[in-house]
């Protein structure tokens, strides 16, 4: 009985929190299907009339196919630069053991500690000067930077648990360093590969400022979540169409989510067992 009793407690504390959490989401999900005059007389009522015309406006003004594009361009570049540099760079370090490597990991790793808002400004410079500024290609060639110290060091305890044995028996069938690791290596990595994915590709999908300082220039060389931005004027904020474009950009990470979901817990309880 006091199981159950802890059981029914512990639902009912989480299923609170939840609500609590999706509350946001859920007061933009209403008024993403009410009228601009609904909205300002109140928040919080449900819309009197459903209707999706909100979104078809936001679809059409946002130009949503080619900022779609945009945004899934920077994403997949994002992503594939990302697990490519941090899977080598982990793999490589977990196998050089010399007095010199751990001081070299902790220097990659490092910079995950340090807020991106303490060097943005610098990061802006550099990206212009190497003429990644406004252009969606390389705006994902800077997320390599950003996103590899974090997914190097998942990559690096997980390597460590595939035995050195098979780098041996790679070499002496005559593979070269680079087929052992995508061959045999990248394989078994799997699992923190799927989480390294997920968890970039929402946070890049999602980010809003490296866009709005990157992309300034013309609509065709902006993401979804600036130019949802867009309805949020200096002198008058269009509501109505604001959350309904927050929600066609939300909507596909979501469904990403809810898609890789078993990929991702699989992924995290190998990570925690075996990193």
């Amino acid at each position: 009985m006091r199981n159950r009793a802890a059981k029914i407690i512990l639902t009912v504390v989480l299923a609170v929190f939840a609500l609590i959490y999706l509350y946001p989401l859920m007061l933009v999900i209403i008024n993403s299907m009410k009228s601009f005059s609904e909205i300002m007389a109140d928040v919080i009522s449900l819309p009197k009339k459903l209707t999706f015309d909100n979104y078809v406006k936001a679809f059409q003004i946002m130009e949503y196919p080619h900022l779609f594009l945009n945004t899934l361009i920077v994403t997949v570049i994002g992503v594939t630069g990302v697990v490519l540099i941090s899977s080598m760079a982990g793999y490589k370090l977990s196998r050089t053991k010399t007095k010199y490597s751990w001081l070299i990991f902790i220097v990659c790793i490092a910079p995950m500690m340090i807020p991106f808002h303490s060097f943005m400004i610098a990061l802006v410079k550099i990206a212009k000067n190497l003429h990644l500024i406004n252009s969606i290609y390389g705006l994902g060639v800077i997320y390599w930077g950003l996103g590899a110290p974090l997914a190097l060091f998942m990559y690096h305890g997980f390597a460590k648990t595939v035995p050195k044995e098979l780098d041996e028996c790679a070499i002496i069938d005559g593979c070269s360093p680079f087929r052992t690791f995508f061959s045999i290596i990248f394989p078994l990595l799997t699992p923190v590969t799927v989480s390294t994915i997920v968890i970039n590709a929402m946070w890049m999908w999602n980010d809003f400022l490296l866009p709005l300082l990157m992309l300034s220039g013309e609509q065709k060389q902006k993401t979804l979540q600036i130019a949802a931005y867009s309805f949020f004027g200096q002198y008058k904020v269009e509501w109505h169409f604001a959350m309904s474009g927050v929600m066609l950009t939300v909507i596909p990470a979501i469904i990403f989510y809810i898609a890789l979901q078993k990929y991702i817990i699989k992924g995290m309880v190998a990570g925690a067992v075996k990193g």
